[in-house]
């Protein structure tokens, strides 16, 4: 196959129904006279995803328009995208434009050729995202700052007074936020341009799950590309169907390993030991005073089960030893159940 003009990929676990959606809303947008390809990549997802989407590539005849890429392991969001840009590196090269879009996001309108016309007549951007609401019209955020510490503090702080005085530094933008240059996007649905993947080399593999995306976007920054936010293009975002995660809900759960392990590394990796370590301090002071306030006011916690304590030996204990790259056997435990 010669290489597309832009490449589409899919990197599904757990939800081949809504895979085969997203799918097809790429290939029936509007008539573009654009080259686009669709990859899909299926994590080792248990049950019988892989068949269903063999059955919906011989159903609604997707050869030489998708492309199955059905691995024996759940290499993560990042490591599933790496499958098929080195594919690509390998085989002819990569495509001028590549657009990451989740497994439970599909297009609402032609958001493919809005934001590649955007990086079109935007040299200095790498990325651009798109707006994302979800099912029942409602926008999300899709567009952030970096973390930093004073965020760290006030999100796990969860006191309404502190919150609004640290507005500035919030990492989550405002959902009706306007396009314009930010520091990060959704991975849910963002297009990228070939020389920004290049320079920064496709993801960073440390990553299983989380800060992924904004690690690739802030290396990028470093070299010099811009991220942008381009709210004219749209996808309609089944929140949670492929993470489990969703915004606004109260059920407390424990947080699994490695978004302590992607915390603590992403933190390291850009901000030094240092710099890790005043961000773990805020973490933890904040969570601590959230504690001190739910019970002075008689409510229920919004932080993670276990949180300080997991906080503490996941991510702060092996920035202090100086474990900063690999996972260790905790982090691994359940991977093949993860959800990028």
């Amino acid at each position: 196959m010669s290489t597309p003009e832009i490449c589409v990929i899919i990197v599904n676990y757990g939800t081949a129904d809504l895979t085969i959606t997203a799918v097809q809303s790429v290939l029936n947008r509007a008539e573009d006279g654009r080259i686009v390809h669709v990859d899909v990549v299926d994590n080792a997802s248990p049950g019988n995803d892989a068949q269903m989407l063999e059955e919906a590539y011989a159903k609604h005849r997707w050869a030489d328009k998708v492309t199955l890429h059905l691995q024996q392991e759940n290499h993560g969001f990042g490591g599933g995208n790496n499958i098929v840009l080195q594919g690509y590196k390998n085989s002819g090269g990569l495509p001028e434009k590549v657009m990451l879009l989740n497994p439970d996001a599909a297009l609402e309108n032609n958001a493919v050729d809005i934001l590649a016309r955007f990086l079109e007549v935007t040299p200095t951007a790498g990325f651009a995202g798109a707006a994302i609401s979800k099912p029942d019209g409602i926008k999300v955020t899709a567009a952030f700052r970096f973390p930093n510490a004073v965020a760290a503090f006030a999100q796990n702080l969860n006191f309404g007074p502190i919150t609004s005085l640290f507005q500035r530094w919030h990492v989550p933008l405002s959902p009706s936020y306007p396009a314009g240059k930010v520091d990060w996007v959704s991975g849910a649905s963002v297009m990228v341009r070939k020389q920004a993947l290049e320079e920064v080399g496709f993801f960073d593999t440390n990553y299983f799950l989380y800060f992924e995306e904004v690690d690739l976007m802030r290396q990028a920054s470093l070299r010099g590309w811009d991220t942008w936010y381009v709210p004219k293009a749209k996808v309609i975002h089944a929140e949670g169907a492929a993470t489990g995660v969703k915004s606004g809900v109260a059920e407390r759960k424990r947080k699994p390993g490695y978004w302590y392990h992607s915390w603590q590394y992403y933190h390291w990796k850009n901000l030094g030991t240092l710099g890790a370590l005043v961000a773990g301090m805020g973490y933890l002071t904040g969570m601590f005073g959230e504690r001190i306030i739910v019970r002075l006011r008689g409510r229920k916690s919004q932080s993670p089960l276990n949180g300080m304590s997991d906080f503490w030996h996941r991510a702060m204990w092996p920035i202090m030893k100086g474990e900063n790259k690999q996972r260790s056997s905790s982090d691994n435990a359940g991977l093949t159940n993860a959800n990028p």
